[in-house]
């Protein structure tokens, strides 16, 4: 049985078993089709991952669809309905792995592009890809590296769309305009160690660590703002002992994140912290890992552009939202450019048995063609 262009797309993508940070062809396929409607190709191979940027159009403004190949392990394939890289169609729904995010996202803006540009073939400005594989995993050679090349050369991004799941019940719901910052710690909190019967020989770091952990969950960090919840403060992981009940350790090992906002900076954080862990009197070691600096896009031109879209498309109000996680915007939105995240719903992402209904991936890629007419046809 057939589907629409897009279905099939997303199936022959989500065939391909790209697990970060295997791009398995994927980039080729687009690569192919993308050359096919006059994309300029530039390949951008550092390390083990692929990346590729794509620009049709030499002129600003520039507009871009972001998003990546790879796809996280789909855990025991015996535990699925259906093979995690076998795409298939099951009561209306795509299931495989990357349905959701983000091959689901991929299909749907390469038909829209496919569908817009031949129809508007003369549009104002550019429209550019930008596509890693390397999302998932530690993003050290994958986005950043290709926003470093560009930003090196001045070439800037005007709007971007990130094609994440953003969606929750319905197709463009929520749009993702902005993202928490992240920021993690990890720790190590020295003592003594000793028999547990001679307490005045040892110097437990368990015992000492745990008020400071405490004031740090308890501090109030800020009020957040209209965009964003308060700073968060979790600790992830805690481990310390021998294993023995009467030895006390020599040292204790703990992993902390915070999420910020734009009310707080990295420095700050760092500042704070070591103030409350020196003021309990630790012994310490602290690494710190800069994940990402907050972000928003507020209301404009492309904020603007996607409401009216959706309006237009599915009929309803959409809501703005920075909750969740990190994503590739993160290293999008610091060059200037206006970011947001607009993809297929994300109730199944990293699930076993990933799946998304097929109908939303053409109402996406609907969504995307609309946006961009808005944003690259004066008369739109």
């Amino acid at each position: 049985m057939s589907h629409s262009p897009t279905v099939e797309l997303a199936k022959e993508l989500i065939s391909r078993r790209s697990v970060t940070p295997e791009d398995a062809g994927c980039q080729e396929l687009m690569i192919e089709r993308l050359e096919a409607m006059g994309f300029v190709i530039e390949r951008m191979q550092f390390e083990d991952v692929s990346n590729f940027w794509a620009r049709r159009g030499t002129e600003g403004p520039v507009f871009c669809f972001a998003g990546h190949t790879d796809v996280v392990p789909s855990g025991p394939e015996e535990k699925w309905s259906h093979p995690p890289f076998e795409p298939v169609i099951e009561d209306g729904y795509l299931c495989g792995r990357g349905a959701a995010d983000m091959k689901g996202g991929i299909a749907s803006f390469m038909t829209a592009l496919e569908r817009f540009i031949a129809h508007h073939p003369d549009h104002k400005g550019s429209i550019a890809l930008l596509i890693t594989s390397d999302e998932e995993g530690p993003f050290i050679n994958g986005t950043t590296r290709v926003i470093d090349t560009l930003e090196a050369r001045n070439e800037k991004i005007t709007w971007c769309i990130v094609g994440e799941p953003s969606s929750t019940a319905q197709v463009g719901d929520i749009i993702k305009n902005g993202r928490r910052g992240s920021i993690s710690g990890e720790i190590t909190v020295k003592g003594v160690q000793g028999h547990v019967a001679y307490p005045h020989l040892v110097k437990n770091p368990i015992h000492k660590a745990m008020p400071a952990f405490a004031a740090l969950s308890e501090e109030k960090w800020d009020e957040g703002n209209e965009y964003f919840p308060p700073t968060s403060f979790q600790i992830s992981n805690i481990h310390s002992g021998t294993g023995a009940n009467n030895v006390v350790p020599g040292d204790l090992e703990a992993k902390f994140n915070f999420r910020f906002s734009t009310e707080l900076t990295d420095v700050e954080i760092k500042q704070r912290t070591h103030a409350i862990l020196d003021a309990h009197g630790l012994d310490y070691d602290l690494t710190w890992i800069l994940s990402g600096h907050p972000f928003i896009t507020g209301e404009g031109d492309l904020v603007n552009a996607c409401q009216s879209a959706i309006k237009a498309v599915s009929g309803i109000e959409t809501e703005l939202s920075t909750s969740g996680g990190t994503s590739d915007g993160r290293f999008i939105a610091p060059t200037g450019a206006q970011v947001v995240e607009l993809g297929p719903v994300n109730a199944t992402i990293h699930k076993i048995d990933e799946r998304v209904k097929a109908e939303d991936l053409d109402t996406l890629s609907s969504l995307y063609e609309n946006i961009m007419a808005r944003l690259l046809v004066d008369e739109a």
